[in-house]
């Protein structure tokens, strides 16, 4: 079979997505897929959903922050980010997303957009809601457990100390 004409061959934006959730949450690859199609589906319908692909190309999601590259076609960047901000549990757990950039290419996309793994991570007692509580702390974000939940601070809401 041959190859179509370049003139012919449909054209691609590629969109950066940051995201974060819980440093325990399980999501995988297939999960954000299915979350992103959809939410396609309950905001633009079957036709709008088709048109507009969202194919979620690369995943990484650990230790609560990740990175994905998802593909629209070109003239649909706009309908896909109001998908995106849609999207705000995958598989059970809350996940927050955001664009960070969009790119012609794969390639562009991650050097410019994608950074890679985080930095790590922190087992600490936090000084929260007037008691010491334990807490996961990643960079200047502190997620301390209140209850049968957590709670999302930062490092200047918390009082840490070393465990």
């Amino acid at each position: 079979m041959k190859h179509l004409p370049k003139h012919l061959r449909p054209r691609w934006r590629y969109l950066a997505v940051e995201l974060e959730s819980w440093p325990d949450a399980d999501v995988d690859r297939r999960e954000f897929q299915r979350a992103v199609w959809f939410a396609a589906q309950n905001l633009l319908g079957d036709a709008g959903s088709a048109a507009l692909d969202g194919s979620v190309l690369t995943f990484r999601l650990e230790n609560g922050d990740g990175e994905a590259v998802v593909r629209a076609r070109r003239g649909e960047v706009e309908r896909l980010r109001a998908v995106l901000a849609t999207v705000d549990a995958v598989g059970g757990d809350p996940v927050g997303v955001v664009v960070r950039g969009v790119s012609g290419t794969v390639r562009a996309c991650e050097e410019k957009y994608i950074r890679g793994p985080s930095e790590g991570f922190e087992k600490r007692t936090v000084a929260f809601d007037g008691s010491d509580r334990s807490a996961v702390v990643r960079g200047d974000r502190v997620d301390a457990t209140v209850g049968d939940g957590r709670v999302g601070a930062t490092a200047l809401d918390t009082g840490s100390r070393d465990s």
